[in-house]
């Protein structure tokens, strides 16, 4: 499966920002999605991630409360609705995938997952 991420851009502390990822070459509905960042200078983080029947989803702590996840595997697609965002959130967000289910403690891992995007950069002012 090939991913794209797109939506990303620059927002004052405080505003939204929708990223998306679209999928394409695969059976989206087949797989577990997540979004990760890396900030300039630091290692990609976990973020949010998705099961492939949207049941269950997963958040950092940095993100709880501010994000959401969601996904139409109809479109094809997986989003991250950012309310609330920080200077701090500033970074290249990457959406990545892997075919299945895994256990849930491993979807905040890069390791996990098997197929990425290319990132998309969110930048917040303050």
């Amino acid at each position: 499966v090939q991913l794209q991420a797109s939506g990303g851009g620059l927002v004052q502390a405080g505003g939204s920002l929708r990223v998306s990822c679209a999928a394409s070459g695969g059976t989206f509905s087949m797989y577990g999605v997540g979004w990760f960042r890396q900030a300039p200078g630091k290692e990609r983080e976990f973020v949010a991630a998705i099961r492939r029947d949207a049941d269950i989803t997963y958040y950092a702590d940095s993100a709880k409360g501010r994000f959401t996840i969601s996904r139409d595997n109809a479109k094809n697609a997986v989003y991250l609705q950012m309310n609330s965002l920080k200077p701090e959130d500033t970074a290249v967000y990457y959406c990545a995938a892997f075919r299945g289910y895994k256990p849930g403690i491993t979807y905040v891992s890069t390791g996990t997952y098997d197929y990425w995007g290319q990132g998309t950069q969110v930048t917040v002012s303050s």
